[in-house]
């Protein structure tokens, strides 16, 4: 081989190795585990959000009533799933109640957050949501969870 084109590979291993043992770490510590009930956050946690259930964290007070049906919200939180290419953990559903646990996973490093949604009917038009996103690795989150609830919000409440 070339002198140059073992450098360049060398140096292109080198700057990826950051990214490299990040994945490695996440594989090994961060196993996907199913969350089969609504959590909040502990008190005083930098990489947890919560809205609704009388337990908002790190959010801005935003009605959890939605004007819509449970079989429209569940559609949108499918979509969402989709969009944003989750993995689904859990999911259990009654006539009256409909939960999911999926994990997204933050650009670039893959980190993988939990997101919890919780639906309950209240009327045939009128659903109450519950929110919970929290990281698994980390003590902080730089804002993602907060913003990511929001992002689930405002396309719930669309």
């Amino acid at each position: 081989m070339h002198p140059a084109l073992n450098k360049a590979i060398l140096l292109v291993l080198l700057l990826a190795s950051p990214w490299l043992l990040v994945q490695a770490f996440i594989f090994v510590a961060a196993q996907d585990e199913a969350i089969t009930s609504m959590e909040t956050c502990p008190e005083g946690s930098a990489n947890c959000a919560h809205l609704g259930g009388n337990a908002d964290y790190r959010m801005d007070t935003t009605s959890t009533i939605l004007d819509q049906s449970m079989d429209d919200v569940r559609i949108k939180i499918l979509d969402y799933i989709l969009e944003y290419e989750c993995n689904i953990l859990d999911e259990q559903s009654t006539e009256s109640t409909y939960y999911v646990h999926f994990v997204e996973y933050t650009p670039f490093w893959q980190f993988p957050d939990d997101v919890l949604i919780s639906i309950e009917v209240v009327d045939d038009d009128t659903v109450e949501i519950e929110l919970h996103s929290q990281s698994r690795i980390g003590l902080g989150d730089m804002g993602v969870n907060p913003e990511r609830l929001e992002r689930v919000y405002d396309e719930l409440s669309a």
